[in-house]
């Protein structure tokens, strides 16, 4: 019998990542479990439904009372001595806030990713490893956004003429066709 592996793959730590050089492109990199994942620089339409989606999510915080922040990209969050993210947006409450290192985010309320394949399983999986309560995977293409709460155990899909619902934040009613514009 003849078993065949894929290659070995480089795994890095933190350290060695930070020391990674930017890539020309803009792509981001990311690290999971010690490996690397790069991706393209967003696109207009990725910017935009990330622009929209911040606007529409923030306006909703304000209007509900919630208390918190929502970050942009660049921002991250990163555990052990090997996994580093950078969500398209995060969501961190004044209360989560609280209970962190301002220079150094291990979890969020919500985090957000305009979606690229490995987000729907190796990105969800960690998030959720992690401690992120609720991640919402953003899908342009088909205009409709998937609602992966962990805490509560569900998932729910939303398509742009729904109103998204947030398990974490239940007084939140956003309506997609503001974040799917033409």
């Amino acid at each position: 019998m003849v078993i065949t592996t894929s290659p070995l793959v480089k795994t890095y730590t933190l350290q060695e990542f930070w020391d990674l050089p930017e890539p020309p492109d803009g792509s981001k990199l990311e690290l999971i479990k010690g490996v690397l994942y790069m991706t393209p620089p967003p696109d207009y339409p990725h910017n935009q439904n990330a622009a929209d989606l911040n606007e529409q999510f923030g306006k909703s915080l304000r209007e509900c009372g919630y208390r918190g922040q929502i970050f942009f990209p660049r921002t991250a969050i990163w555990i052990d001595e090997d996994t580093y993210l950078e969500p398209d947006l995060i969501y961190l409450s004044d209360e989560l806030k609280a209970q962190m290192d301002p220079r150094h985010w291990t979890r969020a309320d919500i985090v957000v990713e305009i979606t690229a394949i490995y987000d729907m399983t190796t990105k969800s999986d960690t998030y959720q490893a992690m401690g992120v309560r609720e991640m919402w995977l953003v899908d342009p293409n088909v205009k409709q956004i998937v609602v992966r709460s962990f805490e509560a155990g569900k998932t729910a899909v939303y398509k742009v003429a729904d109103i998204l619902r947030s398990e974490v934040l239940p007084k939140i009613e956003s309506p997609l066709a503001a974040v799917f514009r033409e």
